[in-house]
């Protein structure tokens, strides 16, 4: 059965700020723990294809796969999903923002299903996700906050 993903955190800080910050893919480096690096291919308007390439794993294995994301700005979404699949059979991301009186709400629901020959399958992925998506979404809220508060 596809594995599928839904978290979210809110962020004290307006918007147009949280939206300009996570959707600035040359810096999702250092934004994100996970990123070494972040290279564009081509990018139309909204769409944009782009190489990602993480820090080794602690096996020293480095993954890296092209993707595509599209933003829409007035629905306060963005679609992605992996090119280069690796080793999934399928990953589709969406990214979801609202205003809340707190500040942004950000939410990232994954949908995928793992190859039969991926070091995971479907649940253990699922879990991986899980945990690393609250790891990241804690590190972006910190660094978004620190911004907000610095304007």
């Amino acid at each position: 059965m596809p594995g599928h993903t839904d978290n979210e955190i809110v962020i004290a800080a307006p918007l147009d700020l949280v939206w300009e910050m996570t959707n600035d893919l040359e810096n999702w480096p250092q934004l994100f723990s996970e990123y070494a690096s972040v290279e564009v291919l081509d990018r139309q308007d909204s769409l944009v294809r782009f190489r990602l390439t993480m820090h080794p794993d602690e096996n020293g294995q480095v993954w890296s796969w092209v993707s595509e994301r599209e933003t829409d700005r007035d629905a306060l979404s963005v679609r992605a999903r992996r090119v280069e699949p690796g080793p999934f059979e399928f990953m589709e991301i969406r990214w979801e923002y609202a205003e809340v009186p707190a500040g942004t709400r950000m939410r990232w629901i994954q949908d995928f299903a793992m190859k039969p020959t991926a070091p995971a399958d479907d649940e253990g992925m699922t879990g991986h996700i899980n945990r690393n998506s609250k790891i990241q979404m804690q590190l972006i809220r910190e660094k978004v906050e620190k911004r907000a508060a610095e304007l």
